[in-house]
This record gives C-alpha cells, structure tokens and sequence, in this order.
C-alpha cells in the first residue's frame, strides 16, 4: 500500500510518500518512507529514502546535479557518482506514484499514440539497490502502457499526468 503528498509549483513537485509491504516469498515485510524534489521541468532532483525492516533500517540519498551527474549515498555512507546512462527520473519499485514522473515530464499521456522511451535510476526496495533501467511508456485509449524491468500493465491517469490506479499492483507487493 502507498501513501503519497504531493505539492505542486508549475511542474516542480515535491512528495512525501510511504510504502508498506506485507511479506511475501520475494521479501520480508517493510515499510519505506521518501522524500522526493523535482526541478522545474519534472526531473528528479532529489530522493531521500528510508526503509524500515524488522531487524534494521536504512536509508539511501540520491541526487542530481547541474551536469546531470547522480550522487548515490547509500546506508554504508558510500558514495558513488554516475550519469546512469542519461536518466532524468527515479523508479521505486512497488510505488505507482514514481511512474507519474516521465509520464508528467515528457507528456506522453497528452496525445493517443505517443511512446517514449526513457532510462531511469531504478531502486529496488527494500534492498536498497540502485542501478540503470529502461521503462517505455505508450499512450492509447485505454491508458498508458507502461513495461518496465518489473511490470507490464496499463495505467489509467488524471488529465494533469497523474495515475488514477495501478492494475495488479497488489500481486506484486
């Protein structure tokens, strides 16, 4: 289940979130909260994560810079730096909320027939794993199709972008 706040300023968001997740064979049981910022035209700018597990918690920091550098900081206080392949959106897997990112910022949900392509910074929870994916969203009809590392489904979203329900979600948590 995710609960999301977001704030809007033009296309500027900032959103703060929880996910809580009952175990499964994949995972144990977590809850994850973030804190998310974007720039003026949508990208991320800023992600801070915690996840909260039986045993521990964590927390991971990820940021872009002005050359559209990432600086990773993950629990460990190690940082990396990577250009992941050109990405200007993060991916949390489990949450619906972070596909309305690219979906907002190259406005595919606009026009029916339009699909873009995008490399995203892909972080698996509760994990904490972070590394480079592909997502390709396609308007239509009947909503947005998305297919992604985890998921191949269609999304239904608001006239501003925003997703209205995320098909078969529940199975994956």
């Amino acid at each position: 289940m995710e609960s999301v706040r977001v704030q809007m300023s033009g296309d500027r968001i900032k959103a703060y979130g929880r996910i809580v997740a009952a175990a499964t064979p994949v995972h144990p049981a977590f809850s994850a909260s973030y804190d998310l910022v974007t720039d003026e035209l949508g990208a991320t700018k800023r992600l801070s994560l915690t996840v909260t597990l039986a045993e521990r918690e964590r927390q991971l920091s990820i940021a872009r810079d002005e050359e559209s550098m990432w600086l990773v900081q993950d629990h460990s206080g190690q940082t990396s730096r990577s250009a992941f392949d050109g990405a200007l959106d993060v991916d949390l897997i489990l949450s619906p909320f972070f596909n309305t990112l690219p979906i907002r910022r190259t406005g595919v949900y606009r026009q029916p027939g339009e699909s873009v392509t995008v490399p995203v910074v892909y972080v698996r929870v509760p994990e904490l794993s972070v590394d480079v994916a592909t997502i390709s969203y396609s308007s239509g009809s009947d909503g947005i199709k998305v297919h992604s590392p985890v998921a191949e489904t269609t999304l239904s979203v608001d006239a501003e972008g925003f997703l209205l329900d995320y098909p078969g979600l529940a199975e994956r948590i």
